[in-house]
Protein backbone atom coordinates (compact mmCIF):
# COMPACT_ATOMS: atom_id res chain seq x y z
CA UNK A 1 0.00 0.00 0.00
CA UNK A 2 1.26 3.45 -0.90
CA UNK A 3 0.06 5.86 1.79
CA UNK A 4 -1.54 8.88 0.14
CA UNK A 5 -2.99 12.13 1.43
CA UNK A 6 -6.52 10.75 1.12
CA UNK A 7 -5.66 7.95 3.53
CA UNK A 8 -4.59 10.50 6.11
CA UNK A 9 -7.82 12.44 5.63
CA UNK A 10 -9.84 9.24 5.97
CA UNK A 11 -8.05 8.33 9.19
CA UNK A 12 -8.64 11.80 10.62
CA UNK A 13 -12.36 11.44 9.91
CA UNK A 14 -12.39 8.04 11.66
CA UNK A 15 -10.50 9.53 14.60
CA UNK A 16 -13.08 12.27 15.05
CA UNK A 17 -16.25 10.30 14.36
CA UNK A 18 -15.19 7.12 16.23
CA UNK A 19 -17.55 5.38 13.82
CA UNK A 20 -16.74 3.91 10.40
CA UNK A 21 -20.22 4.43 8.96
CA UNK A 22 -20.32 8.13 9.82
CA UNK A 23 -16.71 8.65 8.71
CA UNK A 24 -17.39 6.96 5.37
CA UNK A 25 -20.49 9.09 4.76
CA UNK A 26 -18.58 12.22 5.64
CA UNK A 27 -15.69 11.39 3.28
CA UNK A 28 -18.03 10.16 0.50
CA UNK A 29 -16.60 6.65 0.29
CA UNK A 30 -18.12 3.25 1.00
CA UNK A 31 -17.68 1.78 4.46
CA UNK A 32 -15.94 -1.38 3.10
CA UNK A 33 -13.42 0.85 1.31
CA UNK A 34 -12.74 2.77 4.50
CA UNK A 35 -12.43 -0.40 6.59
CA UNK A 36 -9.95 -1.92 4.13
CA UNK A 37 -7.92 1.28 4.00
CA UNK A 38 -7.71 1.39 7.81
CA UNK A 39 -6.58 -2.26 8.00
CA UNK A 40 -4.01 -1.71 5.24
CA UNK A 41 -2.75 1.44 6.95
CA UNK A 42 -2.22 -0.49 10.19
CA UNK A 43 -0.38 -3.27 8.35
CA UNK A 44 1.83 -0.77 6.54
CA UNK A 45 2.72 1.04 9.77
CA UNK A 46 3.03 -2.13 11.80
CA UNK A 47 0.91 -0.79 14.70
CA UNK A 48 -2.71 -1.00 15.81
CA UNK A 49 -4.28 2.46 15.42
CA UNK A 50 -7.84 1.67 16.48
CA UNK A 51 -9.22 -0.50 19.27
CA UNK A 52 -12.19 -2.39 17.85
CA UNK A 53 -13.05 -4.28 21.07
CA UNK A 54 -15.47 -1.62 22.31
CA UNK A 55 -18.90 -0.61 20.99
CA UNK A 56 -17.44 2.63 19.64
CA UNK A 57 -14.06 2.75 17.95
CA UNK A 58 -11.35 4.14 20.19
CA UNK A 59 -7.86 5.22 19.22
CA UNK A 60 -4.91 3.39 20.70
CA UNK A 61 -1.93 5.31 22.06
CA UNK A 62 -0.26 4.87 18.67
CA UNK A 63 -3.49 6.03 17.02
CA UNK A 64 -3.52 9.28 18.99
CA UNK A 65 0.10 9.95 18.04
CA UNK A 66 -0.61 9.18 14.38
CA UNK A 67 -3.68 11.46 14.46
CA UNK A 68 -1.54 14.42 15.55
CA UNK A 69 1.12 13.69 12.94
CA UNK A 70 -1.43 13.08 10.18
CA UNK A 71 -3.16 16.37 10.93
CA UNK A 72 0.10 18.31 10.78
CA UNK A 73 1.06 16.55 7.53
CA UNK A 74 -2.24 17.43 5.84
CA UNK A 75 -2.01 20.99 7.15
CA UNK A 76 1.55 21.43 5.91
CA UNK A 77 0.67 19.97 2.50
CA UNK A 78 -2.24 22.40 2.09
CA UNK A 79 -0.06 25.31 3.19
CA UNK A 80 2.78 24.31 0.84
CA UNK A 81 0.47 24.19 -2.19
CA UNK A 82 -1.06 27.54 -1.27
CA UNK A 83 2.36 29.16 -0.82
CA UNK A 84 3.49 28.10 -4.29
CA UNK A 85 2.40 31.48 -5.60
CA UNK A 86 4.91 33.22 -3.34
CA UNK A 87 2.41 35.03 -1.11
CA UNK A 88 0.53 34.38 2.13
CA UNK A 89 -1.97 31.60 1.36
CA UNK A 90 -5.67 32.38 1.57
CA UNK A 91 -7.22 31.98 5.02
CA UNK A 92 -9.81 29.19 4.76
CA UNK A 93 -12.77 29.77 7.07
CA UNK A 94 -14.85 26.60 7.44
CA UNK A 95 -18.51 26.42 8.41
CA UNK A 96 -21.18 23.75 8.47
CA UNK A 97 -24.83 24.32 9.36
CA UNK A 98 -26.99 27.30 10.35
CA UNK A 99 -24.12 29.76 10.57
CA UNK A 100 -24.38 31.76 7.35
CA UNK A 101 -25.65 34.95 9.00
CA UNK A 102 -22.67 34.95 11.40
CA UNK A 103 -20.39 33.98 8.50
CA UNK A 104 -21.55 36.97 6.46
CA UNK A 105 -20.80 39.34 9.34
CA UNK A 106 -17.29 37.91 9.76
CA UNK A 107 -16.58 38.08 6.02
CA UNK A 108 -17.71 41.72 5.92
CA UNK A 109 -15.54 42.57 8.92
CA UNK A 110 -12.56 40.90 7.22
CA UNK A 111 -13.22 42.89 4.07
CA UNK A 112 -12.97 46.09 6.10
CA UNK A 113 -9.55 45.23 7.57
CA UNK A 114 -7.01 47.73 6.15
CA UNK A 115 -4.14 46.02 4.37
CA UNK A 116 -5.50 42.54 5.18
CA UNK A 117 -2.68 40.03 4.64
CA UNK A 118 -4.55 37.55 2.42
CA UNK A 119 -7.93 36.68 0.90
CA UNK A 120 -10.57 34.95 3.00
CA UNK A 121 -11.94 31.76 1.41
CA UNK A 122 -15.21 30.30 2.71
CA UNK A 123 -15.27 26.49 2.93
CA UNK A 124 -18.58 24.66 3.43
CA UNK A 125 -18.48 21.18 4.96
CA UNK A 126 -21.12 18.69 6.08
CA UNK A 127 -19.34 17.80 9.30
CA UNK A 128 -19.79 19.37 12.69
CA UNK A 129 -16.31 20.89 12.83
CA UNK A 130 -16.37 22.18 9.26
CA UNK A 131 -13.34 20.11 8.13
CA UNK A 132 -11.09 21.61 10.81
CA UNK A 133 -9.96 18.25 12.17
CA UNK A 134 -9.15 16.85 8.72
CA UNK A 135 -7.13 19.91 7.68
CA UNK A 136 -9.71 21.17 5.20
CA UNK A 137 -9.79 24.66 6.71
CA UNK A 138 -7.54 26.92 8.80
CA UNK A 139 -10.16 28.21 11.22
CA UNK A 140 -13.70 26.95 11.74
CA UNK A 141 -16.94 28.62 12.73
CA UNK A 142 -18.43 25.77 14.71
CA UNK A 143 -20.53 24.68 17.64
CA UNK A 144 -18.17 21.79 18.30
CA UNK A 145 -17.33 19.83 20.20
CA UNK A 146 -13.60 20.16 19.53
CA UNK A 147 -10.53 18.73 21.20
CA UNK A 148 -9.29 21.64 23.32
CA UNK A 149 -5.88 19.98 23.62
CA UNK A 150 -5.36 20.42 19.86
CA UNK A 151 -7.42 23.53 19.11
CA UNK A 152 -7.87 26.98 20.59
CA UNK A 153 -11.33 28.55 20.67
CA UNK A 154 -13.02 31.88 21.23
CA UNK A 155 -16.78 32.11 21.78
CA UNK A 156 -18.63 34.61 19.60
CA UNK A 157 -22.20 34.17 20.85
CA UNK A 158 -24.40 31.79 22.83
CA UNK A 159 -27.60 30.79 21.04
CA UNK A 160 -30.86 29.75 22.73
CA UNK A 161 -32.26 26.34 21.80
CA UNK A 162 -35.53 25.61 20.06
CA UNK A 163 -37.61 22.46 19.71
CA UNK A 164 -38.21 21.50 16.07
CA UNK A 165 -41.64 19.87 15.83
CA UNK A 166 -43.98 18.55 13.14
CA UNK A 167 -46.67 21.14 12.44
CA UNK A 168 -49.36 18.84 13.85
CA UNK A 169 -47.44 17.99 17.04
CA UNK A 170 -49.36 18.50 20.28
CA UNK A 171 -46.82 21.14 21.41
CA UNK A 172 -46.36 22.91 18.07
CA UNK A 173 -48.67 25.82 18.89
CA UNK A 174 -47.13 26.55 22.29
CA UNK A 175 -45.14 29.75 22.93
CA UNK A 176 -42.46 27.65 24.61
CA UNK A 177 -41.82 24.09 25.81
CA UNK A 178 -39.65 22.55 28.48
CA UNK A 179 -37.14 19.78 27.99
CA UNK A 180 -39.08 17.41 30.22
CA UNK A 181 -42.16 17.78 28.00
CA UNK A 182 -40.17 16.27 25.13
CA UNK A 183 -38.60 13.42 27.07
CA UNK A 184 -41.21 10.83 26.07
CA UNK A 185 -40.74 11.50 22.35
CA UNK A 186 -38.27 10.29 19.71
CA UNK A 187 -35.31 12.49 18.80
CA UNK A 188 -34.10 12.94 15.22
CA UNK A 189 -30.36 13.64 15.30
CA UNK A 190 -27.95 14.85 12.65
CA UNK A 191 -24.30 13.97 12.34
CA UNK A 192 -23.57 17.71 12.04
CA UNK A 193 -25.65 18.70 15.07
CA UNK A 194 -24.93 18.98 18.78
CA UNK A 195 -28.09 17.61 20.42
CA UNK A 196 -28.14 14.06 21.80
CA UNK A 197 -30.34 12.40 24.46
CA UNK A 198 -27.66 13.38 27.01
CA UNK A 199 -29.09 16.91 26.84
CA UNK A 200 -31.88 15.64 29.11
CA UNK A 201 -30.80 15.32 32.77
CA UNK A 202 -31.54 12.15 34.67
CA UNK A 203 -33.08 8.95 33.38
CA UNK A 204 -36.05 10.47 31.52
CA UNK A 205 -34.65 10.87 28.02
CA UNK A 206 -36.09 10.57 24.52
CA UNK A 207 -35.34 7.61 22.30
CA UNK A 208 -33.47 8.15 19.03
CA UNK A 209 -35.74 7.91 15.97
CA UNK A 210 -33.03 8.39 13.34
CA UNK A 211 -29.57 9.83 12.72
CA UNK A 212 -29.25 11.65 9.38
CA UNK A 213 -26.36 13.37 7.62
CA UNK A 214 -27.84 16.66 6.44
CA UNK A 215 -30.16 19.38 7.71
CA UNK A 216 -32.49 18.80 4.73
CA UNK A 217 -32.91 15.11 5.60
CA UNK A 218 -33.40 16.05 9.25
CA UNK A 219 -36.24 18.44 8.40
CA UNK A 220 -37.92 15.84 6.20
CA UNK A 221 -37.84 13.26 9.01
CA UNK A 222 -39.41 15.76 11.40
CA UNK A 223 -41.99 17.05 8.92
CA UNK A 224 -43.11 13.46 8.29
CA UNK A 225 -43.77 12.99 11.99
CA UNK A 226 -40.96 10.50 12.61
CA UNK A 227 -39.70 12.46 15.60
CA UNK A 228 -38.68 15.89 16.83
CA UNK A 229 -35.42 17.81 16.82
CA UNK A 230 -33.65 20.36 18.98
CA UNK A 231 -31.53 23.09 17.45
CA UNK A 232 -30.63 26.77 17.84
CA UNK A 233 -32.56 29.92 16.98
CA UNK A 234 -30.54 30.65 13.84
CA UNK A 235 -31.75 27.34 12.36
CA UNK A 236 -35.31 28.66 12.50
CA UNK A 237 -34.26 31.73 10.51
CA UNK A 238 -32.11 29.95 7.94
CA UNK A 239 -34.18 26.76 7.47
CA UNK A 240 -37.90 27.57 7.49
CA UNK A 241 -40.18 24.67 6.53
CA UNK A 242 -43.95 24.83 5.95
CA UNK A 243 -44.57 21.61 7.90
CA UNK A 244 -42.21 22.29 10.80
CA UNK A 245 -42.57 24.57 13.81
CA UNK A 246 -39.75 26.03 15.91
CA UNK A 247 -40.64 26.52 19.59
CA UNK A 248 -38.26 28.01 22.20
CA UNK A 249 -36.98 25.74 24.99
CA UNK A 250 -36.09 28.25 27.75
CA UNK A 251 -34.80 25.68 30.28
CA UNK A 252 -32.29 24.13 27.85
CA UNK A 253 -28.67 25.36 28.10
CA UNK A 254 -27.63 27.71 25.28
CA UNK A 255 -25.21 26.59 22.58
CA UNK A 256 -21.93 28.47 22.12
CA UNK A 257 -20.85 29.34 18.59
CA UNK A 258 -17.10 29.81 18.42
CA UNK A 259 -14.08 30.11 16.19
CA UNK A 260 -11.57 27.27 16.50
CA UNK A 261 -8.04 26.95 15.10
CA UNK A 262 -5.00 24.70 15.66
CA UNK A 263 -2.79 25.32 18.68
CA UNK A 264 0.31 24.57 16.59
CA UNK A 265 0.97 25.55 12.99
CA UNK A 266 -1.88 28.05 12.83
CA UNK A 267 -2.31 30.21 9.73
CA UNK A 268 -0.43 33.52 10.18
CA UNK A 269 -3.60 35.57 9.56
CA UNK A 270 -5.71 33.94 12.30
CA UNK A 271 -4.93 36.77 14.74
CA UNK A 272 -6.25 39.36 12.28
CA UNK A 273 -9.43 37.34 11.75
CA UNK A 274 -10.02 37.08 15.50
CA UNK A 275 -9.55 40.82 15.87
CA UNK A 276 -12.04 41.47 13.06
CA UNK A 277 -14.59 39.04 14.56
CA UNK A 278 -14.25 40.57 18.03
CA UNK A 279 -15.41 43.93 16.64
CA UNK A 280 -18.81 42.46 15.63
CA UNK A 281 -21.90 42.75 17.84
CA UNK A 282 -23.80 39.52 17.21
Amino acid sequence: MTIELRHLRWFLAIAEERNLTRAAARMHVGQPTLSRALAQLERELGVRLVDRSTHHLELTEAGHAFERDAFETVQNFERTIARAGGSVPPLRLGHSWSSSSFLTAIAKAWGAVPGRPCPLVIVRSEDRNAALTTGGCDVALTRGPVDRRRFRTVTLVEEPRVAVLPADHRLATRRSVRLEELADGALVQTTVGITTPELWPGAARPSVAAVVNTVDDWLIEIACGNGFGVSVTSTAVLHPHPEVRYVPVPNAPPVPLFLAWPRSGAHPAVKELLAAASSIEF
